[in-house]
């Protein structure tokens, strides 16, 4: 099974590629976490945002593995706790499909592609910087793992 992360916006500071690829490379074999990233639309003064954000919301979409279950992150949907995620997490590699997450522009995915995501997961009330929800959806998604495995890292 693999996890796939597919986020709008490219050229990321380094703290983030960083993080990113330490994650990444705590993830077992059987389980690999993957980064696609996908071009921001430019937003001049007068841009139709609504426009733009489809366009995203579509590449972001297009980019998920076939037959994966998707999951939109998106700050309507429902609040997961960390062990919430790692139950989510044991249940899908027990379907043994793909896993694809969606991180929006800053505005968000569009309503339509939302309607097609099989769930929706907010990381709660706060606004985080986008460079920010790719290293705390690594993190996590480890973290996760780990509960999983029975593994100490998690000690809440």
């Amino acid at each position: 099974m693999q996890l796939l992360v597919a986020a709008v916006g490219q050229r990321m500071p380094g703290w983030v590629s960083e993080a990113w690829t330490e994650y990444s490379r705590r993830m077992p074999s059987g389980l690999g976490l993957s980064l696609r990233e996908i071009n921001m639309a430019k937003r001049g003064k007068n841009a139709d945002t609504r426009r733009l954000t489809a366009t995203e919301s579509d590449t972001l979409y297009q980019a998920m593995p076939k037959n994966a279950r998707v999951v939109a992150l998106d700050i309507r949907g429902q609040v997961w706790s960390t062990e919430k995620l790692a139950a989510n997490l044991e249940s899908w590699m027990g379907e043994g499909r793909d896993v694809g997450f969606m991180i929006g522009g800053p505005d968000g995915i569009s309503p339509e592609i939302l309607q097609k995501a099989d769930n929706r997961w907010s990381f709660g009330p706060l606004t985080l910087p986008h460079p920010l929800v790719r290293v705390v959806l690594a993190e996590q998604l480890y973290r996760a793992w780990t509960i999983t495995q029975n593994h100490p890292y998690h000690r809440a």
